[in-house]
């Protein structure tokens, strides 16, 4: 393209947002370069809408202005994320209110209560979550979310829900957060209890949504910063979890159907039109 087109805050919104490239001036041109040829598709096409909408190139000044950006990388304060500060808040909450799972609320949080209904069976399972809906109590679709039965296990879900969420939030908006949210949770509550019965909990679920969010948002649109080894390191835990290895090394069984259903929704929800994008 013609060197009298200032790409300077192209250029730093790209690589704020974590991908490699560089600009030469070549023959009286500009040249961009890109290291991951993936990514050539998406960025050509965010090129494209750089250079024919100027509302864009100025949405791009201020957002490279962003103060939930230092020094390249994304490092946001509560005030940028309210809505995942919020779950966090809550998910703490309930550790103390439940004991850590051990106590007499952890039941109230269960998809269904295990005392008063049998699901040793699909058909029992499917019975249960009928008669327990129909009475009213709908909120158990979302709440085993909030039952932690470990420090690391609340604590790792609060850092992935903090780095990726807060970005989610950001650049797409509270209620795209909030839609993936109780997507992935139904998803990945829904698929696991019908596997394995109500005896489970935590925030993995929506954590794999967030990821799968990301990761093919960012390759329609770049725009977040999610590190490569971030999403083989997550899928390859999903794949380790359906192993006998976690029982047999003592960490007892996994979740994997709320993992394998937060990441399906997360990639549902990515291939939504985007999101009003924040300034």
């Amino acid at each position: 393209m013609d060197t009298s087109v200032d790409l300077s805050e192209f250029s730093r919104w790209l690589r704020d947002r974590g991908v490699p490239h560089r600009i030469t001036e070549e023959g009286g041109s500009q040249v961009l370069w890109l290291e991951s040829p993936e990514l050539a598709e998406p960025v050509l096409s965010a090129l494209d809408r750089f250079l024919s909408e100027p509302e864009l190139r100025a949405q791009l000044t201020r957002q490279n202005q962003s103060p939930a950006f230092v020094a390249g990388r994304w490092q946001p304060s509560p005030r940028h994320a309210p809505l995942v500060v919020g779950i966090i808040v809550v998910a703490f909450l309930m550790v103390w209110l439940t004991g850590m799972g051990n106590g007499p609320l952890t039941t109230a949080l269960m998809l269904v209560d295990p005392r008063y209904h049998d699901w040793g069976t699909l058909a029992q399972r499917l019975q249960a979550l009928t008669d327990t809906l129909a009475s009213g109590q709908v909120w158990r679709l979302l709440s085993p979310d909030f039952l932690h039965f470990s420090w690391p296990h609340i604590i790792f879900n609060s850092v992935m829900i903090w780095f990726l969420g807060s970005q989610v939030e950001w650049f797409d908006g509270r209620r795209r957060l909030l839609l993936l949210f109780v997507v992935a949770s139904l998803l990945s509550n829904g698929l696991q209890y019908l596997v394995s019965g109500p005896l489970f909990g935590g925030l993995s679920g929506v954590v794999y949504g967030i990821l799968g969010y990301c990761w093919l948002s960012h390759r329609r649109y770049p725009r977040f910063q999610i590190p490569p080894a971030l999403v083989t390191f997550a899928v390859a835990w999903m794949v380790f979890g359906y192993t006998p290895l976690p029982e047999f090394l003592g960490l007892g069984r996994m979740a994997n159907e709320a993992h394998l259903g937060g990441f399906l929704a997360g990639l549902l929800c990515a291939l939504l039109p985007p999101a009003a994008r924040r300034a």
